[in-house]
């Protein structure tokens, strides 16, 4: 009996290391192995060298987490593209490269803090229509001017029930490299995992015209699972 809980118990006990211990983004493994291999060595040069190079390396691995997020089940919900806090509510025209019209759509824009998870996420189910990148400056991502001068990739999503949402992944004043892995043509699920930025950034999500925004700048967000928006069903917008 003793030995049949045993084995019930260990599961128990890697679950709860998995939940505490999230897995890494691959986009962050090079980071991460290289800083293994110069802390390795730094261990016979110096020891403090090493500690420090330790404590780099560990930041640099929490930084590339990529939690696992369970998002509610109602596909008139748009959840969160990302972590971090409400920076802005607005009407904004969708960036232009995605050929939408100019019209003002309801704008949701989230800040992430070099604290947050980084990796960005799909808000509904459905399908990706397009994706379009566009180089530009690297200003502060709490500005509102980064979302029209700012180095950006945008995604079309057309939701399960026939809306178009845009997700757009801003760089920032530290951010240099922008990471999306999705393509026209892909399925994907609400809270999957598509994106990354490095280090420090803005996610922006466009919603239909009718929509009904539930959050407020100053909100903290959980990537995949806070829900920002209820979207109005085919033929209210």
């Amino acid at each position: 009996m003793a030995s049949a809980r045993f084995p019930a118990t260990l599961r128990h006990l890697v679950d709860l290391t998995r939940e505490t211990l999230p897995p890494m983004h691959p986009a962050g493994r090079p980071f991460v192995t290289a800083g293994v291999a110069t802390t390795l060595l730094l261990r016979t040069l110096s020891p403090t060298a090493a500690t420090l190079g330790a404590v780099a390396t560990a930041c640099c691995a929490a930084f590339f987490r990529d939690p696992h997020r369970v998002p509610p089940q109602d596909s008139t919900l748009a959840v969160a593209p990302a972590d971090g806090t409400v920076s802005s509510v607005t009407p904004a025209p969708a960036p232009a490269e995605l050929g939408l019209d100019s019209h003002p759509r309801p704008r949701v824009s989230v800040f992430l803090s070099v604290f947050d998870v980084h990796v960005q996420r799909i808000p509904v189910d459905g399908e990706v229509c397009h994706v379009a990148y566009r180089p530009g400056k690297f200003f502060s991502a709490d500005l509102d001017k980064a979302s029209e001068a700012n180095e950006r990739s945008s995604m079309l999503l057309r939701s399960a029930i026939g809306q178009d949402l845009v997700v757009v992944q801003i760089a920032g004043l530290v951010a240099r490299r922008i990471v999306c892995s999705v393509r026209p043509g892909d399925k994907v699920a609400a809270g999957d995992t598509y994106g990354l930025i490095r280090f420090g950034s803005r996610v922006d999500l466009y919603l239909p015209q009718g929509s009904s925004v539930l959050v407020r700048p100053g909100q903290h967000t959980v990537g995949g699972e806070t829900a920002l928006a209820r979207l109005p069903l085919p033929g209210q917008t």
